[in-house]
């Protein structure tokens, strides 16, 4: 059974990399903020690449691991990169924070999973890293040991006491990375995920900075699993009151705000900005998501990390590091940038995924996308193009 669900894994890791048909924006939904890169995602910012392992087997397990890797597969873990984090809500988990907001670096990739298993996770990083990249120093026991790895709960649809995820699935995430387009939806560590009472899981965005604004990428990943039907703002409409049927936690007819899931936000730039520009950066992510309805709720993780790939070897221990850094004053298109690519990002998670049945024959519907199109037709909120549809 374990060489099964093994080989499961490593075809999906295979096949999560081309993202599936349609996205927000080809249901006609406008968004205010920037224009989008190539693939309209967070890969969009050179260097950065993306895996996920996906984790369906029999009618219980429904979960996985995704990594972003900030510079990719091929450089070492201690090419590091300035970083901020940000806790919106802090009923979640994001290890290595500690160390990144004392240090303001962050060093090797980013894995999200499920709640129950960030500690196997967490451990497999540790691992990868002391057989992949090395101590520069040569020191056997010099090895890198505070990974960042986030976590949802995907318990609603995924046996999540069953510990179904495990080491190599981690890895595989990693050595799966690629660049270009990424799947979302139900993928990686979003598989089991619920937003807003629909399916959620992996959403993806980028916006491109004009030249006059420096030229610089921006993008956005979100593991999405959060808030109440109610709440849910698509184009600033309260599309979510108009779609009351096939609730997951809320009772029907009421205005319920208790909080179970969470959502952890991945912002990376090529923009060069040091760790508190980057903590100011990852800030707004709070705003693109509040775009989308959430009120962060008590029992909500909300964590959120930003991360810049410019200034390469900015952590070297030797030497004085040569630093480039843009001025306070000029954040201006890149906080807009950031949060438009979030609420971008949260809803392409919504559209992506798809109905799933899990443990308990607990069943999740997606996102009626007819239905967002009809709501937004009637509402003048059509984008342009999809109007004359």
């Amino acid at each position: 059974m374990r060489r099964l669900a093994a080989s499961l894994a490593l075809a999906a890791t295979a096949a999560a990399q081309a993202p599936a048909a349609p996205r927000a924006r080809d249901l006609g939904i406008p968004f205010e903020f920037g224009t989008p890169g190539r693939f309209d995602a967070i890969t969009d910012v050179p260097g950065v690449e993306v895996g996920h392992v996906t984790l369906v087997e029999g009618d219980r397990v429904r979960t996985g691991v995704t990594a972003v890797l900030p510079r990719g597969r091929g450089k070492s873990g201690l090419d590091q990169c300035f970083a901020g984090a940000f806790s919106l809500n802090g009923n979640g988990e994001m290890t290595g924070i500690a160390w990144l907001e004392e240090s303001g670096l962050l060093e090797g990739p980013i894995l999200i999973t499920n709640t129950n298993s960030v500690g196997v996770v967490r451990d497999a990083v540790i691992d990868f890293a002391r057989k992949r990249w090395p101590s520069a120093e040569g020191w056997a026991d010099a090895i890198w040991s505070l990974p960042v790895v986030a976590e949802t709960w995907d318990g609603h649809l995924n046996d999540i006491y069953g510990m179904h995820v495990r080491p190599e699935h981690a890895v595989q995430a990693i050595d799966g990375a690629r660049p270009g387009p990424v799947a979302e939806g139900n993928v990686g560590g979003g598989t089991g995920m619920i937003c807003y009472e629909f399916k959620g899981g992996i959403g993806t965005a980028s916006r491109l900075l004009p030249a006059a604004d420096g030229g610089y990428t921006l993008g956005v990943l979100v593991q999405a699993n959060f808030g109440r039907r109610h709440q849910l703002l698509v184009a600033g409409l309260p599309v979510g009151r108009e779609l009351s049927a096939d609730l997951v936690y809320s009772r029907r007819g009421t205005a319920d705000s208790s909080e179970t899931g969470s959502i952890i936000i991945v912002v990376a730039t090529d923009a060069p900005l040091l760790p508190h520009q980057l903590k100011r950066l990852a800030r707004r992510a709070a705003l693109g998501l509040a775009r989308t309805g959430s009120v962060a709720g008590n029992g909500s993780g909300d964590l959120f990390v930003a991360f810049s790939t410019a200034n390469p070897r900015g952590g070297d221990a030797k030497g004085t590091v040569p630093l480039a850094m843009l001025p306070n004053e000029r954040l201006g298109p890149l906080f807009e940038a950031t949060v438009g690519a979030t609420e971008e990002a949260i809803l392409n998670a919504l559209v992506a995924a798809r109905t799933m049945t899990g443990i308990d024959g607990h069943r999740v519907v997606a996102l009626p996308q007819d239905r967002v199109r009809e709501i937004l037709r009637r509402h003048l909120r059509l984008a342009p193009e999809a109007a004359r549809d």
